[in-house]
């Protein structure tokens, strides 16, 4: 017996926001979260202060997020700068 279609509507968009939520654009910052987050209770199973990763792991991901999200506007002045020197 199969659920009504209405039911699959509301599962399939439950799942797909909660997706968009965690996941979002860049599925890097995602997966660097749940990194964080086992680093950090690994850490704290330990006898070394775990509180210093959380802020370390933000500030990297961010860092890799930023460099990833504007890297083809790089590529692009990089590429016109080569047209005005006359490069190839």
């Amino acid at each position: 017996m199969r659920p009504p279609a209405r039911v699959w509507r509301a599962a399939r968009g439950f799942w797909a926001f909660w997706y968009d939520f965690v996941i979002g654009d860049d599925w890097r910052v995602a997966a660097g979260v749940v990194a964080g987050l086992l680093v950090t209770y690994g850490v704290s199973q330990t006898s070394v202060p775990a509180w210093w990763i959380a802020p370390l792991g933000v500030i990297a991901f961010l860092g890799i997020s930023l460099w990833h999200a504007t890297r083809p506007a790089r590529r692009e002045v990089a590429r016109r700068r080569s047209e005005a020197a006359g490069r190839p």
